[in-house]
């Protein structure tokens, strides 16, 4: 379903000027019912000025007329015959000035941490160029010194749900070729939902000491702990022979 332009200030407008129900205009606007309530209560878009969508030309009088008739009406964008024929633009995807600077610390964190992700994938994800990616991936980007792997969620350069479906997707066809996985391979390709969910691997311990036993009569038992005293840690010499020494001396 199409979203009406400046969906929240198009929001702020129905929430003031019509009693059409939180769930309708949720709905229309492709928010969550939740946010329409804390429009309603003044605690989401404060200060955003409403956007008239009938003068716009994106709703009629007629269309909100009924959604208030019935509230499990839904509303439909006018038919906008300017809009017929767009194709969605393909390319990279494009990224605010203010988070380019983060961009090649994100693309080492999906080389890292991702690296069955395609350069194309890695591309879709936040934008940027294949020769970048290879300079990356081979260690000779100018500032290479200097970057740090960033999870781009982290950095807002694309959701979760962006990297998770790319990453089951890289697994499919990894897995379609025939290649063969390795528990942490697996770990990685997992989606953040199901890592989650999953159980805790048992670990081998890294010290075992104190777990050494010997063999006795054919059973294995535990072996005992040696016995220490003070006198064993210290060689002095006994009292006779320093006196002979010191005669000796004398003479």
């Amino acid at each position: 379903m199409s979203m009406p332009i400046m969906a929240k200030a198009t929001a702020v407008w129905l929430v003031d000027n019509t009693t059409i129900s939180f769930k309708q205009i949720a709905d229309f606007c492709g928010m969550h019912e939740l946010e329409v309530q804390g429009i309603a209560d003044g605690d989401v878009a404060a200060g955003v000025k409403g956007f008239d969508p009938v003068a716009n030309n994106q709703l009629t009088t007629a269309e909100i007329a009924k959604a208030e008739a019935d509230p499990a009406y839904k509303l439909h964008l006018k038919f906008n015959p300017s809009a017929v024929g767009e194709e969605k633009r393909r390319g990279p995807r494009y990224t605010p000035l203010s988070k380019r600077q983060d961009r090649p610390n994100a693309i080492l964190w999906l080389v890292k941490f991702h690296p069955e992700l395609a350069d194309s994938q890695i591309i879709k994800l936040v934008g940027t160029t294949k020769p970048t990616i290879t300079s990356i991936r081979e260690r000779t980007h100018w500032n290479i010194s200097n970057m740090q792997p960033i999870d781009p969620v982290a950095l807002g350069l694309c959701k979760q749900s962006e990297l998770d479906a790319a990453v089951q997707k890289a697994a499919a066809k990894k897995a379609a070729e025939g290649a063969t996985l390795n528990d942490d391979e697996r770990r990685k390709l997992l989606s953040t939902e199901q890592s989650l969910g999953a159980e805790a691997e048992p670990r081998i311990p890294t010290a075992i000491e104190g777990l050494e036993t010997f063999t006795l009569g054919g059973v294995e038992r535990e072996e005992p702990e040696k016995q220490y005293d003070a006198d064993s840690f210290f060689n002095l010499p006994d009292d006779d022979g320093e006196d002979e020494d010191d005669e000796d001396t004398s003479r």
